[in-house]
């Protein structure tokens, strides 16, 4: 992917992602009578919206990273070994700062 279309694909995921932090972060619950079951009901569904707030969140870091190694040059380059990305997994995710076989060390030491 050259820089121009990655630059591009991640300011509108940075913006989009921007949104669905507003929209997330705004109070989703009108001031009304509760019953046991609606006050039960409202905290599953501040739950559910911390938890998407929570993974948006960290997709933006990811986008906001993901820009800064496009201003350093580095872009498309594996954080941890420095191997080139592969192209198809910067399609598919253009925020993505490791290759696979890095991602999937990462992702067992969770």
């Amino acid at each position: 992917m050259d820089v121009t279309t990655a630059r591009e694909r991640l300011e509108d995921m940075l913006a989009e992602l921007d949104r669905s932090i507003g929209v997330l972060q705004g109070d989703p619950v009108a001031v009304r009578e509760y019953s046991a079951a609606d006050a039960g009901s409202d905290l599953t569904d501040a739950d559910r919206a911390q938890a998407m707030l929570t993974v948006a969140s960290a997709q933006r870091r990811a986008v906001i990273e993901a820009i800064k190694r496009l201003e350093e040059g580095v872009y498309g380059r594996c954080v941890d070994c420095g191997r080139p990305v592969p192209e198809g997994r910067l399609e598919a995710r253009p925020e993505a700062a490791r290759c696979v076989q890095c991602q999937g060390k990462q992702e067992r030491r969770r």
